[in-house]
């Protein structure tokens, strides 16, 4: 079988970023082609947060996966039905939000990979094999291992759990998602804060030890964003297309309005 190709897992193992765009807004299949001509690796189709469904959110994957980008969706937390279901639909890896222990994590991995790793059922005709059959035993070992399983920490509880859960099989990125964690530690969008700093150095200490990959997302100060790529992020949620749009909107009403 010929190998499949994740672009996001194949730049984080070349030891590149891994950068995604949120989409929360977009329902048609077009985004797909737009991030990646902009320079994106992975589309973050949020069904945490935007009122997409499983069905556009198939549409959006099946093209991401013609385009070169990765399609990853992020469920609603412990929704681990949709995240299989996601998957199905052409998912090249799923988010789980709010992880806290590494018991949540042997979860997350035994419902979303094939045996032996997890206890996923398969089904025929994927996308990533252009609708056509393809022999179980070579099609779960391949999706296996190209898939990304991707971790959110968003509370002090998760972070002092982080090694235990970059520690679990099956997990492949711990996410910080600031934002969140800034908030749970009493420190509303304060995401350059030392004490938001120390929880980096937490993940990522993790993830080096583990071999994973750490990833953050809600960092807008590029300055900021730097500092913690710098320090050794490597997954790195760069935008949304909400925000995208109503910056760019913004911007260019007020370079005419200034014309006259």
């Amino acid at each position: 079988m010929e190998k499949l190709v994740n672009p996001a897992r194949e730049r984080l193992a070349a030891g590149q970023l891994a950068l995604g765009v949120g989409v929360r807004f977009a329902r048609t299949s077009e985004v797909a082609r737009l991030m990646r001509r902009a320079g994106y690796d992975f589309l973050f189709i949020d069904l945490e947060h935007g009122s997409g469904s499983l069905e556009s959110t198939a549409q959006i994957s099946s093209a991401a996966l013609d385009a070169g980008i990765s399609p990853l969706v992020r469920v609603p937390h412990g929704a681990l039905d949709m995240a299989a279901r996601a998957l199905d639909g052409g998912a090249w890896g799923v988010v789980m939000p709010h992880v806290d222990t590494a018991d949540e994590a042997r979860e997350i991995v035994g419902h979303i990979k094939y045996p032996p790793a997890g206890h996923r059922s398969i089904v025929g005709g994927l996308p990533f094999f252009g609708w056509q059959p393809a022999k179980a035993g070579e099609a779960i070992a391949a999706l296996n291992e190209a898939m990304l399983t991707v971790a959110m920490v968003e509370t002090p509880k998760a972070i002092a759990n982080a090694d235990a859960i970059a520690a679990v099989p099956g997990i492949d990125v711990v996410m910080i998602g600031t934002n969140d964690l800034a908030m749970e530690m009493g420190l509303p969008g304060e995401v350059g804060h030392a004490r938001v700093v120390a929880a980096y150095e937490t993940v990522l200490a993790a993830c080096k030890k583990h071999g994973k990959w750490p990833g953050f997302g809600g960092i807008g100060d590029e300055a900021l964003a730097k500092k913690y790529i710098a320090m050794g992020m490597r997954f790195i949620l760069g935008a949304n297309d909400v925000n995208l749009l109503a910056q760019a909107s913004l911007d260019r009403a007020k370079a005419l309005r200034a014309m006259l």
